[in-house]
């Protein structure tokens, strides 16, 4: 029978051209995934562009006629939304062509975004940035994200949170390679007339490209029936793992992928917000004490727990279950938002870096964990495509934790609180919006068997 999708007119980026040999190594296949998501990793480091391109015109100063950081800032709320759409959209696609075709137009899309978005800067056009980085970038956001975590959680069936934290941990730390390199590149390229990001975004977009072919040129999928060496497949009663599989459609139609979607949603409104405006957040709750280059180093340490707290709460969670690793999530997050305000009105630079290291360690931890939530909810067959479906949670939380820090912060500062103090009721809400999250996480139960697909069932990925 023919393939559906993934077919030999694809030639050399076919599902069937990426099945693994019998001598291959199922170790190969994080570090495929890890050159594909260190680059798409750098959206967490877009920051850094935020002030230089309100000084396009002025150079030194904003100037009448130079962009804002509330239009900037949609910059990274468009690319995070259209992630989660695209990833949604494409996720099937994705599961059903396997992660080398993926990868190849993931690196098309981001690097293209840059091309674009380089364009824009160049002819001070906003509208080209949101449609480079926001709407093709993000497409690449979304395919690239999604295009190796089935394949991993396939390959790593005895440790399925592990596999995907190390690949995801990617993208977390991706800014900490990100941030340094755009800094270094802005100042080699800046001049007297212009502050150099245009050329940043061709080199950015040039050096990735590359980097995520690497990945894609690496990348195997295990052949059909393949389990590891002593493989046994765990206890389905105490952990809420399924040994059998939901359609991808079908998981729509059960109450657990709504409510993991809110508590994905909500502990990513609560992270995702305050990461996108880190450096300006510690240079005005800390006013002479942080310094510019400092808050840069903040936000490159902040990727470090970003990527570390990946690896490790995924890792976590298989031992202790996804479920009490996000309760973890909920409880202590709660506690370190409310002691935020604390730490600002006190002084203490030392807590509110700590505050902020774990918070992102939880936060980075949530994505790294979800894909195995799901696989122990709904089965290995279609995770893939569920899990890009799963991430229009990523979306909304992109519009909502920007908007909750940035336009509350403006309202605050306009009615006369001080820039220090101007944080300090959106990190109350947001240690509310956690306590919704740890109900719905309460709320989670095993899938119903009758979403379950028949055992026989002739729906199996790539065959018609």
């Amino acid at each position: 029978m023919p393939q559906r999708s993934g077919g030999r007119s694809y030639g050399w980026m076919s599902r069937e051209r990426t099945i693994a040999s019998a001598d291959f190594s199922r170790w190969m296949v994080p570090p495929a995934a890890l050159c594909v998501h260190l680059c798409i990793g750098q959206a967490y480091a877009f920051s850094v562009f935020n002030l230089p391109m309100t000084k396009l015109i002025g150079i030194t100063k904003s100037v009448p006629g130079d962009w804002k950081l509330t239009e900037l800032g949609w910059i990274f709320s468009l690319a995070i939304f259209i992630l989660g759409v695209s990833a949604a959209v494409m996720g099937r696609w994705v599961e059903e062509g396997g992660p080398r075709r993926a990868m190849v137009t993931a690196a098309l899309c981001w690097a293209g975004g840059f091309l674009v978005s380089a364009v824009g800067v160049w002819a001070h056009n906003i509208w080209l940035v949101y449609l480079g980085y926001g709407v093709l970038g993000g497409c690449g956001l979304g395919i690239g994200y999604i295009s190796p975590v089935s394949t991993l959680i396939k390959w790593f069936p005895d440790r399925p949170g592990m596999a995907t934290g190390m690949a995801i941990m990617g993208f977390g730390g991706g800014a900490f390679i990100a941030s340094p390199l755009s800094v270094f590149l802005m100042r080699r390229f800046s001049t007297a007339t212009h502050v150099g990001v245009a050329e940043t975004f061709v080199a950015l977009g040039v050096i990735y490209f590359c980097f995520m072919m690497m990945g894609a040129f690496i990348v195997r999928l295990p052949p059909p029936g393949w389990a590891p060496a002593g493989y046994v497949a765990p206890a389905t009663s105490q952990k809420l793992i399924t040994a059998r599989n939901v359609f991808v459609y079908q998981a729509l139609k059960t109450p657990q992928f709504w409510l993991i979607w809110w508590v994905l949603c909500l502990n990513v409104t609560a992270g995702i917000g305050v990461l996108g405006q880190a450096s300006a957040m510690s240079q005005e709750m800390f006013p002479g004490r942080v310094t510019v280059a400092a808050a840069a180093g903040f936000v490159g340490l902040m990727s470090l727990f970003n990527m570390g707290g990946r690896f490790f709460w995924a890792s976590v969670s298989d031992f202790i279950g996804r479920k009490n690793t996000y309760f973890v999530f909920f409880a202590l997050g709660f506690v370190l938002y409310a002691t935020v305000p604390y730490a600002g009105g006190s002084g203490s630079v030392a807590l509110f870096v700590l505050c902020f290291c774990i918070i992102i360690s939880m936060y980075g931890g949530g994505f790294a964990t979800v894909p195995a939530y799901l696989r122990d909810m709904f089965g290995t067959r279609y995770v893939g495509a569920i899990h890009g479906l799963l991430l229009t949670a990523w979306s909304a939380a992109g519009i909502f934790g920007p908007v909750l820090v940035n336009y509350i912060r403006q309202y605050n500062v306009e009615h006369g609180v001080p820039k220090a103090s101007a944080y300090n009721n959106t990190m109350y809400i947001l240690a509310g919006l956690l306590v919704i999250g740890f109900l719905c996480n309460l709320a989670i139960r095993a899938v119903h068997q009758r979403h379950h697909m028949a055992e026989d069932t002739s729906d199996a990925i790539g065959v018609v």
